[in-house]
């Protein structure tokens, strides 16, 4: 066949994906809210601006963005470590706690391996274990809409390499103590990674969750997963990292992809944790309020669950869910529903959580 007879003939078969990555669930994202009556509840951004820190930084660095960034983000790993009491070298950085974590997956799991973590929780985990081609072992919540360590900790095989702990929990906001913690540490074995996801830890009441870096400190098979997009506000310029063991850590800097961490980034993060007495006054603020809505949300007669996060969370079946997302809808707020499960709203500012309030109390049971 001539150069110019392939370039014409007809496709026998085309490109195939991957069977992992043709079978897995999409990620759902809180839907965008397009107006200004739209109050945006489904996402757990922060409601605030970016503190000015932030943006002071991002503006000094844009004119340098002809530049690629520290690929080793050498000074937020350092700042990052200067404000947590460990080394650089315990610290990797990546796009988002979610980019932090698929670094670890990556970095852990062979194929035909084991992650466990509970079930519902954060919606990527089952995504990024599936795309590693692991196998991902979902436990369900307890009663009281938090982990079941104990389930947890029968689910272990030889072949379980990585157990996600979601605390405080999204989406049901309910935190895992201390003790639950290291009780769980030393019941499992030393060689599979324990990572306590801290996603919403700035948001929660002191002694509510775990010391996780004591629990680190003891235990070497613990890594911490934090991020800046929720209390610091940096959910538009992806930033998380990760404290695991110097090995571990470094691991993790090897998986991540090259440059994912933009300058401007990097720049926000330090910059944000140096602006900290602001950031902890504005979550003072949302933990007010979302105290004042789970009160007169209970004394409609909903039942929750104490939340810790920036956001509270109603169990509610199919047809509530239905009716919930459609009074929401028509109301303009936009709040994320888990369809089976129940609905998660974002703890905003006082006028858009009266709407809420105002709408819940109107289908109150």
């Amino acid at each position: 066949m001539t150069p110019d007879q392939l370039l014409t003939a007809p496709d026998t078969a085309l490109p195939t994906l991957r069977g992992a990555v043709a079978g897995l669930p999409s990620y759902v994202p809180g839907r965008r809210s397009a107006g200004a009556d739209i109050a945006a509840l489904a996402s757990n951004e922060s409601h605030y601006e970016p503190l000015p820190a932030a943006i002071t930084a991002v503006a000094e660095a844009a004119g340098r963005m002809n530049r690629y960034p520290d690929m080793a983000a050498v000074e937020l790993r350092e700042r990052i470590a200067r404000h947590l009491g460990v080394t650089a070298g315990e610290v990797a950085v990546g796009p988002g706690s979610v980019g932090v974590l698929q670094q670890i997956i990556t970095g852990l799991c062979d194929a035909g391996d084991e992650v466990i973590f509970a079930w519902r929780s954060f919606e990527a985990y089952p995504i990024l274990v599936e795309l590693a081609g692991a196998r991902p072992i979902r436990i369900p919540l307890d009663h009281v809409e938090g982990h079941d360590l104990d389930a947890m900790a029968a689910a272990v095989t030889e072949r379980t390499r990585v157990i996600l702990l979601c605390t405080p929990n999204n989406p049901t906001g309910v935190p895992i103590s201390h003790d639950r913690i290291e009780a769980f540490l030393g019941a499992v074995r030393s060689d599979i990674l324990v990572v306590i996801d801290e996603a919403y830890v700035e948001y929660a009441e002191a002694g509510s969750g775990p010391d996780s870096l004591a629990l680190y400190r003891e235990y070497p098979n613990v890594c911490i997963l934090r991020t800046f997009s929720k209390a610091y506000g940096l959910a538009g310029l992806r930033v998380g990292y990760a404290v695991a063991a110097p090995a571990i850590a470094e691991g993790l800097r090897r998986t991540a992809l090259p440059f994912s961490v933009s300058a401007l980034a990097q720049k926000a993060a330090v910059a944000s944790l140096d602006a900290r007495e602001e950031m902890e006054a504005r979550v003072a603020a949302v933990r007010q309020e979302r105290s004042r809505m789970a009160a007169q949300l209970e004394a409609q007669g909903w039942k929750l669950q104490p939340s810790q996060g920036n956001f509270l969370w109603i169990r509610a079946g199919e047809d509530l869910l239905s009716r919930l997302m459609n009074a929401f809808d028509a109301a303009g707020v936009m709040v994320r529903a888990y369809r089976g499960d129940g609905v998660r709203i974002t703890v905003a500012d006082a006028a858009s959580n009266d709407r809420v309030l105002r709408l819940l109390e109107a289908h109150a049971a």
